[in-house]
């Protein structure tokens, strides 16, 4: 479901309403608290509060409790439009309230004190004892809220605004459902998206690891994450060779001047981080690699004979995100980027735009994503010259000409306003995983005005210099997004090609240990990722340990084997094969990997 077809909905008003109701009582236990916002969220709702003394979990079922109470008296939510002064008498005691007031009426600002397209009236929604500053919508009254269908989730510290600089408050979330049905099924998904949580399975398979030495956000990727870090770039290679990308490496550094050119850092410097000044002039890690691939584009003349020129790299990227904001790797502060930037004539856009759409396609069908979104983000008039390049004129022509594209190549799409890069508009791509996780993952944007602000051309078919169009793209993100969504995809049981141990022999005895390192050499020569397991533990140890680190083979020989000369395999999935040949496996496995099937 969009944004937009999300908040007409009827959930909408569900969850907008449980936070109101959640709010009335809080306020209930605790009347000396002073409340901020409560918004519905994807999957729920929550409100922040300024407590005078912390809750815990314990306390959150008196909550809910209270909250079923208030639910089962049936009230109705009321609007009433009131002048800004009359607003203040109403929350004289609420500070947080107050200060939204304040920027509701001079500058027409958010909840999250961000500008507002138009200065809004100021509205209260009041329900039974509650009365709060509100836009809605909300239900009608609370007898359409299904007091089985709402829950009270966890406790985390926020703050205000999400500003660290600002109070730390207390946000309270819950969720709430139509249908206790609905309520149950994302609480089973819940249950399972922690055992697939990619940060407690990155740890327990040592892929990666974070490390305060080092820093937040700066992932560090354990001998098992650079396998499978390997195996993607591996891929993108593959897949950008075959589509006639051409290669390049660019540093880390850069001078100042680089990002003024390119019109990055005035929109992008409180994610970037501080300059670092050497005789005199401005260095800055680099946030994103299009600029250096544009100084190399513009290295040399170029002809329309040339184009297009598809530059790809795997550059890492450094931005600065709020410790906050920081999760795993889905919000990291150093990222190696799938990069690639196309440039190509007008005419040429289309073919090149849908080849990276086709290109996104092969890597679902690889992945097994069933279930993905394109979202075409568009810009917004009125951040024209603020948030967007000041062309309506080209916004509104390469906008219909990723329109028609998409149309024209028969894959569907929505459209989301006020969402687009900073040079142009773009398709996002929003995908699920196996258990219905919702992930952003991929991007693919038109640029029609950095190429110019780098003096990029070429000699078109009359002779005549043109600007080319760029598009960049993103297809596999980055690595750190992309393995964090695989590990919870495959809850760690990764198909074979790209799983960091392939195979693990294990010996019943040691009196096996000879023959154990026999079968580990003939796989090693065939490229296998293999490991012999020769310590004195028992078979049934070795095996347990295995699957603790979900190899998709395990390789058990005994004297019987020994003496045959051949060896039985157990899969992770719970098949066996007994008394096989070597060479019959290796024969297999390794169509496995060339191919890089999903089945074992």
């Amino acid at each position: 479901m969009s944004q937009e077809k999300y908040q007409d909905s009827q959930l909408y008003k569900i969850r907008h309403s449980a936070a109101h109701i959640m709010a009335q009582a809080v306020l209930d236990y605790y009347p000396d608290t002073k409340f901020t916002i409560g918004p519905p969220v994807e999957n729920g709702f929550y409100y922040d509060f300024e407590l005078t003394q912390p809750i815990t979990l314990e306390d959150l079922e008196k909550i809910e409790k209270r909250m079923r109470q208030i639910i089962a008296g049936h009230h109705a939510f009321e609007k009433t439009v009131v002048s800004a002064e009359k607003a203040r008498d109403v929350f004289a005691e609420q500070p947080y309230k107050l200060e939204l007031i304040e920027g509701l009426e001079k500058g027409g600002l958010d909840e999250y004190g961000n500008p507002l397209d138009v200065k809004p009236e100021i509205s209260l929604y009041k329900s039974d004892t509650f009365v709060d500053l509100c836009r809605g919508p909300h239900v009608e009254n609370t007898k359409q809220i299904n007091p089985s269908a709402i829950k009270l989730m966890s406790i985390a510290g926020a703050y205000w605004r999400g500003d660290e600089n600002n109070k730390m408050l207390t946000r309270i979330y819950g969720t709430a459902w139509e249908k206790p049905d609905e309520l149950k099924q994302y609480l089973q998904m819940l249950e399972e998206a922690k055992k697939r949580d990619h940060r407690k399975l990155g740890k327990e398979l040592e892929i990666f690891m974070f490390d305060d030495e080092v820093g937040p956000g700066l992932p560090l990727w354990m001998p098992n994450g650079g396998i499978i870090i390997e195996e993607l770039e591996n891929l993108a290679k593959e897949m950008e060779e075959d589509a006639g990308y051409s290669r390049v490496r660019t540093p880390n550094l850069t001078k100042e001047d680089l990002f003024i050119r390119s019109g990055h850092l005035p929109y992008y410097a409180e994610s970037m981080y501080p300059p670092m000044e050497l005789e005199g002039v401005k260095y800055y890690v680099k946030p994103m690699n299009c600029p250096m691939h544009h100084k190399i584009f513009g290295a040399r003349p170029r002809s329309y004979r040339e184009l297009p020129i598809r530059l790809a790299e795997y550059g890492t990227c450094y931005r600065y995100e709020k410790s906050g904001e920081l999760f795993g790797l889905m919000r990291v502060r150093s990222m190696q980027m799938n990069d690639a930037h196309i440039y190509c004539a007008e005419e040429q856009f289309e073919q090149e735009f849908m080849g990276v759409i086709d290109l996104y396609k092969k890597y679902f069908e690889l992945f097994g994503i069933e279930k993905y979104v394109m979202r075409l983000s568009l810009h917004a008039k009125e951040g024209l010259g603020k948030k967007y390049v000041d062309n309506q004129r080209l916004w509104l022509k390469t906008e219909d000409m990723v329109r028609k594209a998409m149309v024209n190549g028969n894959v569907p799409f929505v459209e989301v306003a006020n969402e687009a890069a900073f040079y142009g508009p773009k398709i996002d791509v929003q995908i699920w995983s196996a258990i219905g996780r919702e992930f952003t993952l991929a991007t693919n944007q038109v640029d029609f005005a950095v190429p110019e602000r780098f003096d990029l051309k070429f000699v078109n078919k009359n002779g005549a210099e043109e600007i080319p169009l760029c598009i960049h793209r993103a297809p596999l993100s980055t690595h750190e997004r992309m393995v964090g969504f695989l590990i919870e995809h495959y809850a760690g049981a990764f198909p074979v090609w790209l799983s960091p141990e392939q195979v693990r022999v294990i010996p019943i005895t040691d009196a096996q240990n000879d023959y154990a390192q026999e079968i580990e050499k003939a796989l090693r020569a065939n490229r296998v990722r293999v490991s012999a397991d020769l310590n004195s533990d028992r078979m049934n140890s070795k095996i347990r340990a295995a699957q603790l680190f979900k190899v998709p083979y395990m390789i058990v020989v005994g004297d019987n084997e020994k003496q045959n000369r051949q060896i039985s395999v157990r899969v992770r999935n719970g098949t066996q094969k007994n008394n096989i040949g070597l060479d019959a496996f290796i024969a297999e496995i390794t169509g496995k990997i060339k191919s890089r099937s999903s089945e074992l």
